[in-house]
This record gives C-alpha cells, sequence and structure tokens, in this order.
C-alpha cells in the first residue's frame, strides 16, 4: 500500500465511532523497535502539506489527519495515567515543528504542568503553554474563538493542544462554551483541538464525550471506563504498552506508535 492510499485511509478512519461487531483485538502485539521522531520523519517519504503526523502503524506507514478536512472533528486520546498521553501530544507539537512552516500551522497548550513543556517554550511553531489554573488560559481559548470567527483566508492552522479535559472544565462556565464552540466548529475554521483524558475519569466528563467523533485508545485497564469511551463491551486496552495506541479503522482496529522525541 503507498503512503498516499494509506494517507487516504486515515482520512476515512477518523470518522464518526460506530457500533461494529466484532471479535475482540488482540492487543498484545510486541512493541517493535521504537526510532526516534527525527529518525522516522526522516524516512518517510514528503508527506502531504495538509497532514498532521500523529504516529506509526506496526506496518512501518504513517498515521496522519488530514487538517484541510473537518470531518473527523475534534480529537480525544484516552487512557490510564502513564499509558504516554501527554508525551503524544509533546510529540504532536514537534512534528508540527518539524513538518510545517510556523506560517502555516502552529500550537497553543494548554497544561496543568507547564513545566513538563519548558523545552517547547521558545519553540516558533507553539504559541504559548498555559497553565489550566490560570487565566491565561482561559484568554487562549478566547483568542481562538475570536481568531476563528475571523479567520477567513483558510491559510493557517492552529492546534489547541491540552492535556486533560477535566483541568479546563474547571476554568469556570466562560471556558466551558469557547470550548464547547472550538469542539463544534473549530475544525470547520482550521482550529483542532487535540485533547487528553484520563480513563479514570471518564465518567465525571461523561456529557463531553459526545463532541468527539475521533477517539484514540491508549492502555485502559478498567472494564467499565473501556465501555463507557468505546460505547461496546467487548473493547479491552489493557494489553497496550506504554506510547502504543488505537483506533478504529473501518470494521477493524489500527494499532499505531507515538515516537519518541529525541
Amino acid at each position: 500500500m503507498s503512503e498516499m492510499n494509506r494517507f487516504s485511509l486515515m482520512m476515512d478512519a477518523l470518522t464518526a465511532l460506530t457500533e461494529v461487531e466484532q471479535e475482540k483485538l488482540d492487543l498484545r502485539a510486541p512493541k517493535p523497535d521504537a526510532p526516534t521522531l527525527s529518525s522516522v520523519l526522516a524516512g518517510s517519504s514528503p508527506l502531504p502539506n495538509s497532514a498532521l503526523f500523529l504516529g506509526m502503524a506496526e506496518d512501518g506507514l504513517p498515521v496522519l489527519l488530514d487538517l484541510y478536512d473537518p470531518v473527523p472533528g475534534p480529537i480525544l486520546i484516552v487512557g490510564d495515567k502513564a499509558s504516554g498521553k501527554t508525551a503524544f501530544l509533546q510529540m504532536i507539537a514537534r512534528s508540527t515543528e518539524q513538518l510545517h512552516r510556523p506560517d502555516d500551522v502552529q500550537s497553543g497548550v494548554i497544561t496543568s504542568h507547564p513545566d513538563e513543556w519548558k523545552n517547547f517554550q521558545n519553540s516558533q511553531s507553539v504559541v504559548g503553554v498555559y497553565s489550566a489554573r490560570e487565566n491565561s488560559a482561559l484568554e487562549l481559548l478566547r483568542s481562538l474563538v475570536t481568531w476563528a470567527h475571523n479567520n477567513r483566508d483558510q491559510k493557517q492552522t492552529l492546534l489547541l493542544l491540552i492535556d486533560d479535559l477535566e483541568a479546563v472544565i474547571k476554568l469556570g462556565q466562560e471556558a466551558e462554551q469557547n470550548l464547547r464552540w472550538l469542539l463544534l466548529r473549530g475544525p470547520s475554521r482550521r482550529v483542532w483541538p487535540i485533547i487528553t483524558l484520563n480513563a479514570s475519569h471518564a465518567r465525571e466528563m461523561d456529557a463531553w464525550l459526545e463532541f468527539f467523533r475521533t477517539r484514540l485508545f491508549g492502555c485502559i485497564d478498567d472494564a467499565d471506563a473501556s465501555q463507557l469511551v468505546t460505547g461496546s463491551k467487548d473493547r479491552l486496552f489493557g494489553a497496550l504498552a506504554e506510547s502504543q495506541f488505537t483506533m478504529r479503522e473501518g470494521n477493524n482496529w489500527l494499532n499505531f506508535w507515538a515516537p519518541a522525541i529525541d
């Protein structure tokens, strides 16, 4: 399968989650040798300009999101603590820096732990790292809504990387309203929310799950949490290794890895 065909396949895969009955997944594939992000990108053929790099599938082909196609909607990354969710977001930010000019794609980060993102503070591709405990995060959400309203030439894309959905909700009603607007309309205005959620807190965030047609799953040990976020009793993700994720691909599931940042 060519990389361009895989690119098209990924666009089809990142669509609404549906109830599909199938046999349980065998997620116990051994972790392949984990090359670094730079070596992965250097070894890949030139990717489409609209491609956001999400990782490498077990067949060695890239997993991509088409930033020009709003159909997949905002992306939710669900997993247990220490499943690699933060590292995944950081990999997305770093790959964006390496693959796209800042004039084309930039990232804004909201996190409860800004110290984990200190290596991104001076990146021209990152507009800022904002603490979820401060008003600056609310100001970022507000400014992104304003920018999206006025984004008519559609020449630039902004990634809203939120590490922990629950932390942003705690900012209050205005934050909820702005985030809700971005989840509903952001991708069509070239603002892409990519948000992590601790699987153990999924029930508290149940009302927000409906905003995410596209969900990427890391390791989830609790069967009830898996059922809640997938809508199926047959999806068990406890065997996924750290930095391994899975997503629905048609009637099947695609396992992929987030390369380590070097």
